[in-house]
């Protein structure tokens, strides 16, 4: 009987496909790095080919390893959000480079957008602010600017990670799910939800270029025999972020969830209820199962785990991730060095695309293990930046789930805890994006009666961590933080 789950997980530096039994335990897994463009300062690109390639090989892998198609009882997908592919619906091939999630070349458009007042409008039918992190910006910036776009004419699909590659896996089915589609600017979430055409017409993408939107847990198809050996069902799909408070059971409101991959995402679910925020938070859809739409509260972070990685290979600090965690233990404090890192500008609460990156509170004693040490740190600096602006929205903490990449850091789970002064809970599987994608393939291909039940028997154990600094250090530290924030944002 088929009841393994394969997922896809396309994060923003490689490509994973996973292996799962229905009660969510990991069977396998396969990965593949791809190669980060940069052809300008605040330009992020992806070869989406290369993407495709990535995936199909992985996927292959794990197939492989599962036994074949026919052991597979559905697909999964999970991705990096607002990023966006342009294809030629004919051939499946990409028109130019997918524009990444962190770049900000359309930072000049929504200025002006600004300028002109349509922010209120903006976040009144999408929940989201106008900044180019997001991906209707970045399609409406394409246009105006790659003539083959234009060229290719009715043959021209554009679309999230997830929608192209459902288009290369099925052949040609053009569909995104609302979990994504809340992440373009295009979306209305309010009422039925749907493609909005103010908000399109606003930011220059005729509607013609869209997927369809369906829901998070629904059967959209099944991918082309020639690839696998037979057709899979894909019956889940979502943005990474979302799968990850699914995979953390996130699902009652009031329940929080941060993961540190990439960059650092803290959401907070709100029911069938659509949250406002006063405080330059965003509303999102957490999920949509059949009819019924479930919102989140959400601030996003840009800088997370790339700055570890820009230590690493951009400034040859540290040989390895792994060694940051020894070299902030290897020191009694920060030494009162700062490290804001808007390296691709800052997220919430300040959404401040033109914001630049700096280290303060340098001297003759410092060394590599401070700057790894703040680069640690700043993590829960901006994670308390963004509890404080929740608790302002009336969403306080009662707890945070931590999940991704740099959660595995004992340390800096511990500095969590401690300058939030709040309870920290990271499960002992910490990849929770996969898992919330299988949780979501699992329901949609009938294994679990809804999510609820899926994710209450797939979710694993946990360690917790509870804070253990005197208030009178914490306080110290917030003050230095906002000291050498206050300089970043002038």
């Amino acid at each position: 009987m088929a009841e393994k789950i394969i997922v896809i997980d396309e994060g923003t530096t490689s490509t994973r496909t996973m292996l799962f039994g229905a009660d969510g335990i990991p069977l396998g897994s396969a990965q593949r790095e791809f190669r980060q463009h940069y052809p300008g300062p605040g330009l992020v690109e992806h070869d989406a080919a290369e993407i495709w390639d990535a995936t199909l090989a992985c996927t292959r892998e794990m197939i492989a390893q599962a036994g074949g198609a026919g052991r597979i009882a559905a697909i999964g997908i999970t991705n990096q959000r607002e990023t966006v592919v342009f294809w030629d619906r004919t051939t499946g091939e990409p028109l130019a480079p997918a524009i990444v999630w962190q770049d900000r070349r359309s930072a000049a458009d929504c200025a002006a957008l600004k300028d002109a007042g349509h922010e209120p409008m903006v976040q009144a039918k999408s929940g989201l602010l106008l900044d180019p992190y997001f991906s209707g910006t970045k399609i409406g910036w394409a246009l105006k600017h790659w003539p083959q776009l234009e060229e290719a004419g009715d043959r021209l699909a554009a679309g999230t990670i997830e929608s192209y590659l459902t288009y290369r896996l099925t052949g040609g089915i053009h569909v995104t799910d609302a979990s994504n589609a809340s992440r373009t600017l295009l979306m209305d979430i309010n009422g039925s939800g749907g493609w909005d055409s103010e908000l399109c017409d606003l930011l220059g993408v005729p509607m013609r270029l869209l997927p369809e939107i369906t829901g998070c847990t629904t059967r959209i198809g099944a991918t082309d025999p020639a690839l696998f050996g037979g057709a899979i069902p894909i019956c889940g799909m979502a943005g990474d972020q979302q799968a990850a408070t699914i995979g953390q059971a996130c699902l009652s409101p009031g329940q929080t969830k941060a993961t540190f991959g990439t960059g650092a995402f803290i959401l907070s679910a709100s029911g069938t209820t659509r949250p406002m925020s006063d405080n330059r938070l965003l509303a999102t859809v957490l999920v949509q199962e059949g009819d019924t739409r479930s919102y989140a509260l959400e601030g996003s972070v840009f800088v997370a785990g790339s700055l570890v990685k820009w230590l690493r290979d951009g400034l040859g600090l540290l040989a390895s991730a792994g060694e940051s965690e020894g070299l902030a233990r290897s020191i009694a404090d920060n030494g009162g060095v700062y490290l804001v890192p808007a390296l691709t500008g800052l997220g919430a609460p300040h959404w401040r695309p033109d914001a630049l990156a700096a280290i303060s509170g340098l001297n003759f004693a410092t060394g590599k293990a401070h700057v790894a040490r703040a680069a640690l740190e700043a993590q829960a600096y901006q994670a308390h930046d963004l509890k404080s602006a929740f608790a302002a929205d009336g969403v306080d903490w009662a707890e945070l789930r931590i999940d991704g990449g740099m959660a595995a850091n004992d340390w800096m789970a511990q500095d969590l805890a401690d300058m939030l002064d709040l309870s920290v809970e990271r499960p002992d599987f910490v990849e929770s994006t996969a898992l919330g994608a299988a949780m979501l393939a699992a329901t949609g291909a009938g294994l679990y009666p809804d999510l609820a039940a899926a994710a209450k028997a797939m979710r694993g154990t946990a360690t917790r961590f509870t804070p253990a600094l005197d208030a009178a250090k914490r306080k110290t530290r917030l003050a230095g933080w906002q000291s050498a924030l206050a300089k970043v944002l002038g």
